[in-house]
Order: structure tokens, then sequence, then C-alpha cells
């Protein structure tokens, strides 16, 4: 595998570091990709502890293969494929016992501070990184979903994709063209274009929309949080439940009758966040006996056009999630 840039001074001190032994400077030039690294296998595994730790045995197979290394390729092209090919080994196990399609059970939120900060570096475009493109992503058989990820999201050239996957180029324009089919089966909505970055700032719609929906809950306004819904709305409380769509009142009645809204007894507090680039809220609930608001859920929402058009609610009761407190 070979890129078009000369051995640079990262891969020369990277072949020394190797040489030497020294693990803390191993640690030091590597580390710098971590975030990136972690997004790529996000994208892979759709779930935030799962790429986290194939994040973390990227780094313990560089290591164990360091001395590999001759610079033939960029030290973060070298580490991608080692990231792809221990997300493919991980997928092999747990495909064995998660088949499609309830491959969004295990689907978690990434949260926005851990992306790359250099906007340059980042690769992470607002629509490579939102929920509905990474469910998408999931079905996708495990190489070649790899191949769509490194070659219409990352960009690679076909050859480069294919000596990191050890196929041949033809069979890399074989995977990406079969992918893109489902690509656009399964987001017939979305501009295809990934390389194209979307803006990755909220709008003043999406931030008022938020702020209404935490309102409506704080206030315990039904009506107010139906009138934020589409009829049209695609819901799903994960694990439990996958996606479905149902009009506005339905998911509202069907909150109610599931003990969630009880009139003028329940108390909420929420906070306005972001993740995978979405708005998002962190709910809380105060049961009436209880002193404390308690982490309840985490609620991302697609926006579009002043209506929330996409409901994905993360189950966070009793589990810690990320920097939010347990309790407010």
């Amino acid at each position: 595998m070979t890129d078009a840039s000369p051995l640079n001074t990262d891969e020369a001190t990277f072949i020394a570091v190797a040489r030497s032994g020294d693990t803390a400077r191993f640690a030091l030039i590597t580390e710098r990709h971590r975030r990136e690294l972690q997004v790529h296998c996000y994208r892979m595994l759709a779930n935030y502890d799962d790429a986290q730790d194939m994040t973390q045995e990227t780094f313990l197979r560089a290591w164990n293969k360091r001395e590999s290394f001759k610079g033939h390729a960029a030290l973060r092209t070298w580490l991608y494929r080692i990231a792809t090919n221990a997300c493919l080994d991980f997928l092999q196990k747990r495909d064995d016992r998660t088949p499609l399609p309830s491959e969004v059970l295990y689907l978690q939120p990434y949260p926005d501070r851990m992306l790359p900060e250099d906007p340059q570096e980042s690769v992470v475009s607002r629509e490579t990184i939102e929920l509905a493109f990474i469910v998408a992503v999931q079905h996708l058989p495990p190489r070649q979903r790899a191949v769509f990820i490194l070659r219409d999201v990352l960009g690679w050239p076909a050859s480069k994709a294919a000596d990191a996957l050890e196929l041949t180029v033809a069979s890399v324009t074989s995977a990406l063209q079969r992918a893109r089919v489902t690509m656009r089966e399964q987001l017939p909505d979305r501009r295809l274009d990934w390389r194209s970055p979307a803006p990755h700032e909220l709008s003043q719609d999406e931030r008022g929309v938020v702020k209404a929906y935490i309102d409506a809950h704080e206030r315990n306004d039904l009506d107010g949080l139906m009138s934020l819904l589409r009829d049209d709305l695609r819901f799903a409380m994960l694990p439990e439940l996958g996606p479905v769509t149902m009009t506005a009142k339905d998911a509202v009645d069907g909150w109610v009758a599931g003990g969630l809204f009880q009139r003028g007894r329940d108390d909420w507090r929420g906070i306005a966040t972001t993740v995978n680039r979405m708005p998002a809220a962190v709910l809380y609930l105060r049961a009436p006996e209880d002193a404390e608001y308690r982490l309840f859920a985490i609620a991302v929402l697609r926006i579009v056009d002043g209506k929330i058009a996409e409901l994905t609610g993360f189950d966070a009761a009793g589990k810690p999630w990320l920097d939010a407190p347990p309790a407010l």
C-alpha cells in the first residue's frame, strides 16, 4: 500500500520510535489520531463503547506490528487499515449473535465533544455521522461497509481501499456499487454526496425546537409536545423499540399509556446538547417520592421545517452516560 506523499517527519519519527521500542513516544504519536479513528470505528460498529474498545485495540495491534511499518504509506493510512480490520474481526463475532435487522438495538449516540477538533482533519460531515446514516450503513455486509466508508466517506481511491482490505480493485468497485444501491434504498430522501460536508452548526430553528421540546416536558404540556411532532414521525426507543412511523397523536398517546406522562404528577427537567451533530435533549424525571431528578433518557431529534421528523430515544435510566450527571 502506497500513498502519493513521500516519507515525512511523522512517518520517519514513527519508524525511529518503532525501532527503539519507546512506548511513551509511540503513544504520543498515535494518540493524535485517536478521535478520527474512533469516529471511523463508530461508523463501522454504530456503538460508542465498542468504537472506544476497537480504537484501543487498533493502538495495541499497531504497537505489536510497529516494526512492519516501513513508511510506504502515511502513518494515518496505516492506522486506518488496522482499525478497519479490527472492526471487521469484531463484526464477524458480533454478527453471529446479532443478525440483521436487529442491528439497530445496539446503536448508541456519539457525543459531539469527542469528535475531532480540527475540521480539516475530522472527516466528519454532519450527514455522515447522523443517526440515520449510521443505521443505514449497518445494513451493509461488513466488508461492503468498510469499502463504502473508505471510498465514499473518507474519499480513498479504489487502489488504496483495495490494499487496506486485501481485495482487488475490481472487487472494491463492485462492492461500492452494491453499497450505494443499499444506501439509496435506506436513505431515499437524503443527499448522497457524502464527501461534500454539510454545515456542522445547528440552525437557529433547530435550537428553538429543542428548547420548545424541553419546555413542553417541564410544563407537562402534551398539546405543546404534540405540536412539535410531524404526523409522519419516525420514532424509536432503544434498545426496546426499533424505528416505527406514527402520527404525533399516536406517539403522545403511546407515551401517556406507557406511563411517561401523568398529568399534574410528572416532574421533568431537560438539558439541551448535541450528539452525532444532531440536536438532542438529556431528560431527567423526578418521581413524587424522590428529592432528585434522575437521568431518564437521551432524545436525539431530526428537525425538518421546524418540526421533529425523527425522534430516537436512548434509555439512560440507571446508566452512566458520558458527562451527564446521573441526577440533578
